[in-house]
């Protein structure tokens, strides 16, 4: 008999996180294949001229594909253009001394 252990859920009900999607707020979770998956809530935009079908604003995803709002920036979040600018600065200025100097 093998035993697996599926490890506790990275987020909770209630919690916003964002996917590439958009973004949205954990309504509710289960364990699904030796993952979590969450129920996502995103919020609703101006209704379309159609009118509303049903819970078109709510998705199951992975939890591999969900992340936290990008204001809580950790060191293992990629840098976007604005944020790498400063190092790029610093870089250009450093090869420019290297071939000043040579």
């Amino acid at each position: 008999m093998n035993a697996s252990v599926l490890s506790t859920p990275k987020f909770r009900s209630g919690q916003k996180v964002e996917f590439i999607g958009g973004e949205g707020i954990i309504k509710n979770y289960r364990p699904q294949s030796g993952s979590w998956v969450y129920l996502l809530e995103m919020p609703m935009g101006l209704e379309p001229e159609m009118g509303r079908v049903g819970y078109e604003t709510m998705i199951w995803l992975y939890e591999v594909d969900i992340c936290l709002p990008f204001n809580n920036f950790s060191q293992d979040k990629m840098l976007n253009h604005e944020q790498k600018m400063p190092f790029i600065e610093v870089a250009k200025a450093r090869r420019y001394d290297n071939n000043t100097n040579n």
